[in-house]
């Protein structure tokens, strides 16, 4: 393990930007518990700890003698290998050391009933989330049951789904770590999930809970149909509830006869067809997750329980399948085969094969729709080959339900007779929009339209903000002008190392090639339209949690307003030509890569680092445009100043820029209500870029969230004279209407 790296922390002791050390339901946690969200008490056993396990045990050279050779489109294959990997894991011994550790932790946290989960360092990332690849051990108790299930989970790491995921996404095996936190566990009267978005329609102004009694596995796993709630989240008021029948329950076996740890118990007819939790608890929860999704800037997924009256949060991650949608009417004239809840929109033909088993989805072909009684993280395989899914069980927040929007492919759930009433071979049409099931093959025009460029023509361009290149051809086909801000810290955060401890290695050029190659993504792909770069800006911490940081990185009071953009490049001049001769190789090819400097404090490290650039061989010309962020008030104050040093374009960051402007940690939960990009001060503070910019005749660009969430922001940037809105992928289309709009109100053609 890392010099100074801890085997074991304490949920209070990380936060979300701890996801190299605990993973992402760690970081989210501990996240969580420091924000006040009511999360059951917990420690976990860090990535580092796994790290370390492995490499004491001599573990990587036989996995990889394992792992090498497997085509996991073989699932015969890729079962067998997996299972051999696992072995290797579990039968390797851990250390005294570490064991003792993990028992003393759990004695310290009063000992009991916990669950024990996995972690891993790549999970609950945006466009990286297929749910379930790890495994959770529930009602774990003793010291010695709690270090096998850590163990047990370090070795469902490579469970053969987990394994088929990373391949497709492109994940290195040995990168990808795992941490294990270990929780309370909650014996849930009542539990579910909670999505804060409309999760089928992508619907921000609504957020939908579903909720069944007993333990909530059954809802992932789509063993119950749960109840689905409604709720406005402009006043909490419950605009819906779909009351579903329940036969059964999950419990806890406290009897201890049976091997398995739960059991199901029948649940008498009043309480099969009443409602799962009041509507107090439906308003409660959805006030939790309202304040979840303002405290992390993104639609949240979010687990949750209730357990003697109290309602806890045991979970959320970023909503990774939120697509956007017009709603283009049409109707289907023919008779209803099958219909259920509307999982993932969209129309789809093709032919019927039902999946009883996950041992069977070899017979899904491409093209196929599956048909099982529910899915499975088990079927994704399958799942990725067909056109369209529809499940007997389930509900809209089932396994299903979530992997299929994440897909983009049609999906009906709950439809409790699917598997009986369709036939294998069967030609159907799945209408995911409205829940129904068609005989034979229906061509409709979807109501999920992507719109081609150029589809809608505005003078005011519309931009992209991007970070992740897996994403990117997706995005360039869409009705954009290009990026406006790509973000660097995704790219570098895969890279992985400190580029100061490569240099030191005699690595640098290693950390200039695969920043190239991840550039050369985005550039080759939006040619010749404009893409903005903006150069790294991770702040001392996030950088300090890269491989070899301890040694370069000083720990900082507050990160967000240390040592970080300008300020490190003209200190740190070593590593930003790194960064600089990236760009360069990209620009031997493609000359459409420009550069934005962040998080600029005044206009003597404007002057440095522009002129280190031109050193380098990066100066201002027709084909290569130099921004800068306008993010920190002494850049709109002394906005004039800024501009005389030279540069092509100004893009204001809204989220720092009101930041600054109010005095708020942005990440503060206490103060959500009042950091408000629509506060006059900031509003006047944006007026005066926008206006002074268009009088010079300088580019001027937002790429902050503020225009993806505040529409009247956009009408009103539109107005000023803004030249480009950058927005959230999910954005496009709706912002591209409001542009257009703001537009011809104003007489601009």
């Amino acid at each position: 393990m890392k010099q100074g790296q801890k085997a074991i922390v304490w949920f209070n002791e990380v936060t979300k930007k701890d996801i190299p050390l605990v993973g992402g339901k760690g970081a989210n946690l501990g996240e969580m518990t420091n924000a006040g969200i009511p999360v059951p008490q917990g420690f976990i056993v860090t990535a580092g700890a796994y790290f370390d396990f492995v490499d004491k045990a001599g573990l990587n050279d036989k996995m990889r003698a394992l792992l090498n050779p497997v085509d996991v489109h073989d699932s015969k294959q890729l079962q067998e290998v997996a299972a051999e990997v696992q072995e290797v894991i579990q039968s390797a011994p851990m250390s005294a050391e570490l064991a003792k550790e993990i028992e003393q932790a759990y004695v310290k946290m009063g000992k009991g009933l916990v669950a024990v989960r996995s972690s891993a360092t790549a999970e609950d990332l945006p466009e990286a989330s297929f749910a379930g690849q790890q495994a959770t051990f529930l009602n774990v108790q003793g010291e010695k049951d709690v270090v096998k299930a850590v163990q047990d989970c370090w070795a469902s790491l490579f469970g053969a789904r987990a394994i088929f995921y990373r391949q497709e996404q492109g994940f290195d095996h040995f990168k990808v770590g795992i941490a294990v936190p270990v929780q309370r566990m909650v014996q849930s009267e009542a539990a579910g999930v909670m999505f804060t978005v409309e999760p089928n329609t992508s619907d921000r102004t609504k957020i939908t809970i579903e909720s069944v009694l007993g333990l909530g596995e059954m809802i992932v796993s789509g063993d119950v149909t749960p109840d689905h709630y409604l709720i406005n989240k402009a006043d909490m008021k419950i605009l819906k509830k779909e009351i579903k029948k329940q036969e059964w329950k999950l419990v806890r076996d406290i009897s201890g006869k049976s091997d398995d740890p739960n059991i199901k118990i029948d649940l008498t007819p009043a309480e099969q067809n009443a409602q799962k939790i009041t509507d107090e608890d439906i308003t409660f929860l959805a006030k939790i997750g309202k304040r979840l999704e303002d405290h992390y800037g993104i639609a949240q997924d979010v687990e949750w329980a209730k357990e003697n009256n109290e309602i806890f949060i045991v979970q959320t991650r970023p909503v990774t399948t939120i697509k956007e949608t017009t709603g283009a009417a049409y109707e289907i004239d023919a008779p209803v085969l099958v219909s259920g809840a509307a999982a993932s929109p969209g129309v789809a033909s093709g032919p019927v094969k039902i999946v009883p088993d996950p041992s069977q989805i070899d017979k899904v072909l491409k093209g196929d729709v599956l048909v099982a009684e529910m899915t499975t993280p088990d079927f994704v395989p399958a799942m990725k080959r067909a056109v369209a899914i529809v499940t007997d069980r389930g509900g809209r927040t089932a396994h299903a339900a979530i992997v299929s929007r994440e897909l983009g492919i049609p999906c009906i759930v709950g439809s409790e007779n699917a598997t009986t009433v369709l036939k294998d071979g069967q030609v159907i049409t799945v209408d995911g929009s409205n829940g129904k099931v068609y005989p034979g093959k229906i061509e409709v025009k979807s109501d999920v339209i992507i719109r081609a460029r150029g589809e809608v023509k505005t003078k005011t361009k519309l931009l992209a903000n991007l970070a992740q290149p897996d994403i990117v051809d997706r995005v360039a086909t869409r009705d954009v002008d290009g990026i406006g801000l790509l973000r660097a810290e995704f790219m570098v955060a895969e890279i992985g190392e400190h580029p100061s401890a490569m240099i030191e290695q005699g690595r640098g050029n290693e950390f200039t090639e695969k920043l190239a190659h991840e550039l050369m993504k985005f550039a080759a792909a939006f040619h010749p339209r404009q893409v903005v770069y903006r150069t790294n800006d991770f702040k001392s911490n996030e950088y300090k949690a890269l491989k070899g940081g301890d040694k370069f990185e000083e720990d900082e009071e507050n990160p967000m307003i240390g040592y970080r953009g300008a300020s490190r490049y003209i200190t740190d001049i070593e590593t930003f030509k790194l960064e600089l001769d990236a760009i360069k190789k990209v620009r031997e090819q493609y000359d459409n890569l420009w550069v934005m400097i962040p998080f600029v404090r005044t206009v003597a490290e404007l002057e440095s680092t522009v002129k280190i650039m031109a050193e380098e061989g990066l100066k201002r010309s027709d084909t290569f445009k130099l921004w800068m962020m306008c993010e920190v008030p002494s850049n709109v104050i002394l906005l004039e100043k800024f501009l005389a040093v030279g540069i092509d374009g100004i893009s204001i960051g809204s989220n720092d820029l009101t930041q600054l402007t109010l005095g708020i940690d942005r990440d503060s939960s206490k103060l959500a209500e009042t950091f408000d990009e629509r506060n006059e001060a900031v509003m006047l503070s944006i007026e005066k870029v926008v206006r002074t910019c268009k009088s010079l005749g300088v580019t001027c660009s937002i790429c902050g969230q503020a225009p993806s969430v505040y529409p009247e922001i956009t009408e009103k940037l539109v107005e000023w004279g803004v030249t480009s809105v950058s927005v959230s992928p999910d954005m496009i289309d709706i912002t591209r209407d409001i542009i257009a709009a703001a537009e011809a109100k104003q007489g601009i053609k």
